[in-house]
C-alpha cells in the first residue's frame, strides 16, 4: 500500500512539472481563407446538405418511380445480358459496357475483308474487355451524376443517325423528331445481317439487291447442299434476328420487290417518336420506363390489353384510340395478320408437305405467338438436335458433334427445298414484318407493301 501511494505521489508531481513547462498562450493567428461555396445542384451557390441535393431526383415521383417501372422492362429482367456477356459480336446491343464502347468509338457497321483468307467479318463489335453489364440508367443517360443537377437526364448517350447493320452500313436511319431520341432506340432495335456461309462462301452479307433484281435465280440448290456454289446452307436460325422494328418504323431495309404497291410510310414515321407511345403515363404493366405498349403478358389474344395513353395524349388522332377502334387499330392489324398468313402459305408451298416455316404456340418461347394463325416465329423448320429437335426437314449441314442417333434422325427427314432469290427475300420480309411486333401499327403502309409485293413477286415467279 505504501508503495502504491509513493507511485501516485510521483505521478502527481510529474504532472505539475509538465504543466509548469508550458508558457502563456500566444496571440490568435490571422483567420484562414474562406472555402468556396458548395453547390445545391442548380445555381452553384449557398452550399446545402448533400442529401437535399440527391432528393432533387431521388424521390418517389422521379428516379424512384422510374426505377420501379424499369423493373418491368425486358432491358432489366431479360437474360440476354448474361447470355451474351463475353461475346464481342452480340454484346453491343445486350450489355452496358459494349454499347458504350461502340458509341464512344463510333464503331462502323461495315464488313471487313481479310485479304489473306478472302473472308469477311462484321466490324460492328466490341472488344473482349468491354462486354459485361446489364442495361441500366447510365447506358442511355450519359451525364447522370456529373453535376448532380435535375437536368442530367439529358443528353442521351447517342441521338446520331444509325447506319443499318443488316445492310452493312449502306443504308441509314435518321428519325429527327424529339431531337433524334428514337435513334437511341434504333441503334439496337434493328435487324441484323443475313450472311453467307464462311466455309463454302466468303461470309459477306447476302446481296439483297440481287434478290430483287433476279428473283427467279436459284440462291440455294438442294441438290448441291452444303457446298459451293451455294452461298448459304439453310438452318433453323437462318434469319435477320429479332429487332426489326426500327427498320419497319423508319420504312427502310426490307427486300423491296416490285409489286402492286409503292413503298411509302405512315404518318408515325415523321410525326411520332418511340417515347411518344412507349414511355407515356403508366397503365397496368405498360408505359414509362417499362417501354411496353402491352399491359399484359403471354400470347397475343382477344383479352390482351394495351396502353393507348400515347395515342391519345399527343393530339395526333381526332378521336380517342382504344382496342375497339376500327380505323386505326382493329382493321389494320387484322389486314397485316391476313397478309402474313397469305405470305406464309406461299412460302410453305415450295416444301414437300410439311411447312418450311417453324410454328410454336408457346408464348414464353415464341414472342409472336398469336400474331399469325399458325403461330409462326420466323425460324425455318429444319432439324437441329439442340435448337429444333422436332424439325420437319433434313438439315443439309449436320454438326460435327452430332451423335449417330442425331444423324439417323436427320437422314430420315425430307430434304429441304431449293430456294429461289424471291423465296429467300420473301422469308426475310416475313421475318421483318412478323417480328416488328405491332402487326403494322408502327408503319402500316411500309409493312403492308412488303407483304403484298412479296406475294406478288412469288406469284410472278410461278409460286
Amino acid at each position: 500500500m505504501k508503495t502504491l501511494l509513493k507511485i501516485l505521489s510521483l505521478l502527481t508531481i510529474a504532472g505539475f512539472i509538465l504543466t509548469a513547462c508550458e508558457g502563456p498562450m500566444g496571440p490568435q493567428g490571422p483567420a484562414g481563407k474562406d472555402g468556396t461555396n458548395g453547390t445545391n445542384g442548380t445555381n452553384g451557390t449557398n452550399g446545402k446538405d448533400a442529401n437535399e441535393t440527391c432528393k432533387l431526383c431521388h424521390n418517389k415521383t422521379t428516379v424512384e418511380a422510374v426505377a420501379t417501372e424499369f423493373e418491368f422492362s425486358k432491358h432489366k429482367y431479360g437474360e440476354a445480358a448474361f447470355e451474351e456477356a463475353g461475346n464481342t459480336g452480340c454484346s453491343p446491343c445486350h450489355t452496358h459496357d459494349a454499347f458504350l464502347y461502340v458509341v464512344k468509338n463510333n464503331v462502323p457497321t461495315t464488313f471487313a475483308l481479310n485479304a489473306t483468307t478472302g473472308k469477311y467479318s462484321n466490324s460492328y463489335a466490341s472488344v473482349s474487355s468491354e462486354t459485361l453489364g446489364e442495361i441500366n440508367c447510365f447506358t442511355c443517360h450519359s451525364s447522370l451524376h456529373t453535376n448532380y443537377a435535375g437536368t442530367e437526364f439529358s443528353p442521351l448517350t447517342t441521338t446520331a443517325a444509325v447506319t443499318m447493320s443488316m445492310w452493312k452500313g449502306a443504308k441509314t436511319i435518321d428519325l429527327t423528331q424529339d431531337g433524334g431520341m428514337s435513334n437511341l432506340c434504333i441503334k439496337c432495335h434493328q435487324p441484323r445481317p443475313l450472311t453467307t456461309n464462311s466455309t463454302i462462301s466468303n461470309g459477306d452479307v447476302v446481296d439483297y439487291a440481287d434478290l430483287v433484281a433476279n428473283p427467279t435465280n436459284v440462291y440455294y440448290d438442294n441438290t448441291v447442299g452444303a457446298a459451293a456454289p451455294n452461298k448459304i446452307t439453310p438452318s433453323y436460325r437462318t434469319h435477320i434476328h429479332y429487332g426489326s422494328v426500327g427498320a419497319i418504323y423508319a420504312g427502310k431495309g426490307g427486300i423491296e420487290f416490285t409489286g402492286s404497291e409503292s413503298y411509302t410510310s405512315s404518318t408515325h414515321t415523321t410525326a411520332a417518336s418511340c417515347k411518344d407511345c412507349h414511355m407515356v403515363t403508366v397503365s397496368g404493366r405498360a408505359g414509362g420506363h417499362t417501354f411496353k405498349m402491352r399491359a399484359s403478358l403471354g400470347a397475343l389474344s382477344s383479352s390482351t390489353t394495351f396502353n393507348f395513353n400515347g395515342c391519345n395524349a399527343t393530339g395526333c388522332h381526332a378521336s380517342a384510340i382504344n382496342s375497339s377502334n376500327t380505323t386505326f387499330w382493329k382493321t389494320p392489324r387484322t389486314e397485316i395478320q391476313s397478309k402474313l398468313n397469305a405470305l406464309a402459305a406461299k412460302i410453305n408451298s415450295i416444301g414437300s408437305g410439311p411447312k418450311i416455316l417453324h410454328t410454336n404456340s408457346d408464348a414464353e418461347a415464341n414472342l409472336w405467338a398469336g400474331h399469325t394463325t399458325d403461330n409462326y416465329d420466323g425460324y425455318l423448320d429444319i432439324y437441329d438436335p439442340s435448337t429444333n429437335p422436332d424439325g420437319a426437314y433434313k438439315n443439309p449441314n449436320p454438326g460435327s458433334s452430332w451423335t449417330s442417333g442425331n444423324i439417323a434422325t436427320n437422314d430420315a427427314l425430307p430434304i429441304f427445298p431449293s430456294l429461289k432469290n424471291v423465296v429467300l427475300g420473301s422469308i426475310i420480309n416475313f421475318q421483318m414484318v412478323l417480328r416488328e411486333y405491332s402487326l403494322g401499327i408502327h408503319n402500316y403502309d411500309y409493312a403492308h407493301a412488303l407483304l403484298v409485293n412479296s406475294i406478288d413477286a412469288l406469284t410472278a415467279a410461278g409460286i
